[in-house]
């Protein structure tokens, strides 16, 4: 597996990542968690070093699973961990939907960063937290406390290096001149390009890596859901206005792009999609989630499969073409974002 570089921070990690919210969040079927530790692992012998957690999936399943499987590989695998929900403890009734972890809203206040930290470290099992996110950014909390606060924790050595998620050019700029960051983590896909025009000019300047998020479009971008697929109860793809029956119909367009791009590779239209954003710069690191080994070989081989530069302003010319339906989020989650 090629390595790739997050900005200017150091933090090295595989071309391809993983993102874990999958396994015990999110969607209709949560798998039992003993049959995701072979999965976990079988993705580092596969040569995946990054993995994507967040306490609020589950909430704090996702951490404790990570955690245990990942245990014997600590010092060859980089994990992602996020805080900035207004959680129950752990422990307390805190059963949820697909989206109800995130109702009791954002909370980026210092000592609710403090007490999610130690939490994160203990359900991972490790000393110091790789890469630490502000999960959502907070209206009430102003982003250069938060960053003042994640500060004090690097220098503590209880965080290693931090990033910001869903979060918009301005707050960017005025996190990394308190605290320097070294990962964004925002949505970006062949359907979800908004980070485009604002935020990757102003990583490229001041040197953060890009970790995108969903860059299979939740799943819609590898041609295997169509208009009429059935999206089950419980499913966070239930409520999304991209993912209506009438929405997908009218987004299968860019699915067809993708295959026809696939067919003259030789490869899947999951791996041209992965391999496009790969292409847009050196330092972006994407992180598809799944539950099955056999997607994540055929996700890892999208980082060998070469675009040339005719090929990538193809895609997205042809993707500029195609009028995408239906919001990536309803109102009261989009509400959440910085964006």
């Amino acid at each position: 597996m090629q390595k790739r570089k997050l900005g200017k921070s150091g933090l090295e990690v595989s071309a391809i990542g993983l993102g874990c919210m999958g396994m015990s969040f999110s969607f209709a079927h949560i798998p039992d968690p003993k049959d995701m530790i072979p999965v976990l692992r079988g993705a580092v012998e596969r040569g995946v070093t990054f993995f994507d957690t967040a306490e609020v999936y589950g909430p704090y399943t996702n951490e404790h699973l990570v955690g245990e499987a990942l245990a014997p590989f600590r010092n060859q695998v980089k994990i992602a961990t996020k805080f900035g929900f207004n959680l129950k403890p752990e422990g307390a009734d805190a059963a949820t939907t697909a989206a109800g972890s995130f109702d009791g809203g954002v909370d980026s206040r210092p000592a609710t960063i403090r007490r999610a930290v130690e939490g994160s470290l203990r359900r991972l099992k490790v000393e110091s937290i790789d890469l630490l996110y502000q999960h959502r950014v907070d209206p009430k909390v102003p982003i250069e406390e938060v960053a003042a606060t994640v500060g004090e924790l690097i220098k503590a050595g209880k965080v290693k290096h931090w990033g910001l998620s869903e979060a918009g050019a301005a707050t960017i700029r005025k996190a990394h001149a308190v605290q320097p960051l070294a990962a964004l983590q925002n949505e970006y896909s062949l359907w979800s390009r908004q980070a485009e025009p604002e935020v990757l000019p102003l990583l490229a300047e001041l040197g953060i890596g890009f970790v995108p998020f969903s860059p299979l479009g939740k799943g819609f971008l590898t041609g295997t859901i169509g208009a009429e697929t059935p999206i089950g109860k419980g499913d966070f793809r239930a409520i999304l206005p991209r993912f209506t029956p009438e929405a997908r119909a009218a987004n299968l367009a860019i699915v067809e792009l993708l295959r026809r791009i696939a067919a003259e590779k030789n490869a899947t239209p999951a791996q041209v999609a992965l391999a496009w954003i790969l292409a847009q710069g050196p330092s972006i690191v994407p992180i598809p989630g799944t539950t099955k080994l056999s997607r994540i070989e055929e996700n890892i081989g999208a980082a060998t499969l070469a675009l040339t530069a005719d090929e990538q302003a193809s895609i997205r010319a042809a993707a500029e073409a195609i009028k995408i339906e239906g919001a990536r989020y309803p109102e009261h989650i989009e509400k959440t974002t910085g964006l």
